[in-house]
């Protein structure tokens, strides 16, 4: 076992370190605080650096390299608990990637934080962030990534709530905990049960783990009450925890809410850690996913997949039609992040890990490049975050237009120069060869043409035309400002360099990404399956994998037309104008952009019926359970009562009097026993004088 393996943990717990030093420090230790963080960051990028060279050359020999090393934690009964760590090619393509998106957006920060004055509290919540995530990916144990996991679900509460001045923050954070706490009950249910039929939860570990063969034959052979497979039931409860982790339907609603943090905390969120937290585990646990008779880990065809298969494609085209009309601009991307979140979920249910993951690891560098750039965008214009009130502000601003561009462009799937077109590609190839159903690469077709729409619709509104740049003068009533160099318009400026070079960086590798996973080179795809990548043209023309590209292509120009079309040809001239779509389609229009109502549809329901069971156990608690309880306690105090009356008025007097009479009876034995001799003489003559009538008396008788 080499140096690295066995010092994996050594990744995670350098951000772990630097967030307990930032703890303990003062909150004016701001730079120490942030080169904690960033330093912490630093190392654990070159150790995985070290970790996915080494993978790279263990690797390509038809087998995956695959390398754990397990340690006992502590002991009940006669059974030890292991715990451990692992290092594979999914384990390594993922720390590069989490701790190299999380190094930039630590940078970035320091420019974005500079003038809040919590500044080393947020790089301490943040420092853990990213360590908890590291510990998730490491992890060779359900339990020790149960752990992490939860850590990063308590990281975002105080992150998504960092402001916690501000109600709408407090309220998201909470939300976002609540909501999560769901799908993570059915994760541990799932995880206990699994632990009760394999005796392990370690995933591999020779021969015995939940992971391998011998265990997942077991579960596939045990049956359950509804004759639902054993393997199924665990695999639809860990998939619970994704579903609120990744924010899929039914479980979205915290995600969008989760913006009230600050911009940083939205990229890391929805690029590198939480949300890929979901798709991650997915991919970790697929063998028991793909379980079923016969063991065959290759089948996309299991009741598990399909369920992840409907719930993603379901997701992809719900979120895109809310993001289509929405506001705020980092609500827009927060839908695209959901969206695109079932993109992943359909690639890991039709078409393997290597199709999910390698949309994953695209989206993390072009959804991290469109979340720091809206932060530059918000920063430049003095916190709003309407585009309603933006516009014109490529002029101001070009190093966050053009590295916004690059971002929107790899995110709509532009053709062949952008990663986010290959590995979209491959989730919609995957789909169309998929034999339960065409449905999902339809659905997964109308998302992709949602998506280059409603960035077009973004783009246009934030950085072409004319400035809009407005403040709301009261809750109804927004005044324009714009059409001049002055004033608040005059005041747009471009971001710092240390937020710009993230910028740039992350928009190179939405580019270059795309040339590991093209069809004439997948060198991804084979090295998470442990193979050697061959470069070979003839890629494009198997399988089918041309007409999927160019029916793609043609999606994603007729999104950018019709984003053109109904923005680009008119210019939007003021804040208050209605939106374009709203214009041809008002009820629906105001449809999506309260988000199908989803929020209300639940406060109408479970919120409120949660708030009326809570109504009937504070009735029952004040006047069944608290009735009783007085009840009792008043028969204890009456008998209390009862027994000290008894004891102060029966059995005290008689217990006195008895003593007063014993302490009589001594004193007159006290003076017979005096010792004086004429004294006893005396008794000793009354008595005989006594003793003498007695007798007298006894014999006139």
């Amino acid at each position: 076992m080499t140096w690295i393996v066995r010092n994996l943990w050594l990744i995670p717990a350098f951000p772990a370190l630097a967030a307990g030093l930032s703890a303990l420090a003062k909150q004016r230790n701001r730079r120490m605080a942030a080169s904690l963080a960033i330093g912490s960051m630093g190392l654990s990028f070159l150790l995985s650096l070290v970790a996915f060279v080494h993978v790279v050359r263990s690797g390509g020999h038809g087998e995956t390299a695959k390398e754990v090393f397990n340690f006992p934690w502590f002991q009940y009964g006669g059974e030890w608990l292991k715990l451990g760590w692992m290092l594979d090619p999914l384990t390594a393509v993922m720390l590069v990637m989490v701790s190299f998106v999380g190094l930039l957006i630590f940078i970035y920060s320091t420019g974005y934080m500079s003038h809040d004055e919590n500044f080393t509290r947020f790089f301490c919540f943040l420092s853990l962030f990213a360590a908890a995530m590291l510990g998730v990916v490491i992890a060779n144990s359900l339990l020790l990534l149960f752990m992490c996991w939860e850590l990063v679900g308590l990281t975002s509460y105080l992150l998504i709530g960092f402001w916690f001045h501000k109600p709408e923050a407090a309220a998201a954070a909470k939300k976002a905990f609540i909501t999560t706490r769901i799908g993570d009950l059915a994760f541990l249910v799932g995880m206990v049960w699994l632990y009760s039929q394999t005796g392990s939860l370690l995933f591999y570990d020779q021969g015995s783990g939940c992971l391998e063969h011998s265990a997942l034959a077991g579960l596939v052979a045990q049956t359950t009450c509804i004759g639902m497979a054993a393997s199924t039931g665990i695999a639809l409860l860990i998939f619970a925890g994704a579903v609120g982790k990744s924010g899929q339907v039914p479980l979205h609603v915290w995600l969008p809410d989760a913006m009230e943090g600050p911009t940083p905390v939205s990229a890391l969120i929805h690029a590198a850690t939480m949300v890929a937290a979901g798709v991650f585990l997915v991919a970790r646990v697929y063998p028991l996913m793909a379980a079923h008779d016969g063991i065959s880990l290759s089948s996309t065809s299991t009741t598990a997949l399909q369920v992840v298969t409907w719930i993603g494609a379901i997701t992809a085209v719900f979120a895109a039609l809310i993001a289509v009309a929405q506001d705020d601009i980092k609500r827009i991307l927060a839908y695209s992040t959901i969206s695109q979140l079932g993109y992943m979920m359909i690639g890991l249910g039709v078409g393997g890990v290597a199709v999910g993951m390698f949309h994953l690891i695209t989206h993390a560098f072009f959804k991290a490049l469109l979340f720091l750039g809206a932060g530059s965008v918000i920063h430049g214009c003095h916190e709003e975050q309407d585009i309603r009130c933006m516009g014109g502000l490529k002029r101001f601003m070009p190093i966050t237009f053009a590295t916004y561009a690059v971002g929107m462009l790899a995110l709509c799937g532009f053709p062949l120069f952008f990663s986010g077109f290959w590995s979209k590609d491959a989730i919609l190839h995957a789909a169309q060869l998929w034999t339960i159903s065409r449905v999902p690469f339809y659905l997964a077709t109308f998302g992709a043409l949602l998506t280059a729409f409603y960035m077009t619709r973004q783009m246009y509104y934030v950085f072409f035309g004319e400035s809009r740049l407005a403040r709301k003068r009261d809750s109804s009533h927004i005044a324009d400002f714009g059409h001049h160099e002055h004033g608040i318009t005059a005041s747009v400026h471009e971001s710092p360099a240390v937020m710009t070079m993230p910028l740039a960086i992350l928009a190179m590798f939405a580019v270059l990404l795309g040339v590991i996973g093209t069809p004439a080179w997948p060198w991804f795809d084979s090295f998470l399956n442990g193979e050697s990548a061959t470069l070979h043209a003839a890629g494009f023309l198997e399988g089918g994998v041309l007409p999927v590209m160019i029916l793609s292509s043609i999606v994603v120009f007729a999104g950018l037309g019709l984003g053109w079309w109904f923005y680009g040809s008119s210019p939007i001239t003021s804040a208050e104008s209605a939106d374009a779509l709203e214009r041809l389609q008002p009820q629906v229009f105001r449809i999506l952009r309260n988000k199908f109502y989803v929020d209300e549809i639940y406060d109408a329901t479970f919120i409120r019926f949660n708030a009326w069971l809570s109504h009937v156990s504070d009735w029952f608690d004040r006047w069944v359970w608290n009735g009783a309880v007085w009840t009792v306690s008043h028969i204890v105090l009456g008998l209390s009562w009862l027994a000290r009356s008894t004891d102060t008025y029966v059995v005290n007097p008689g217990f006195d009097e008895g003593c007063n009479a014993v302490t009589v009876g001594g004193r007159l034995l006290g003076r017979l026993q005096n010792g004086r001799t004429q004294n006893y003489l005396r008794l000793v003559g009354v008595a005989f004088a006594v003793l003498v009538a007695f007798l007298i008396w006894s014999g006139v008788r």
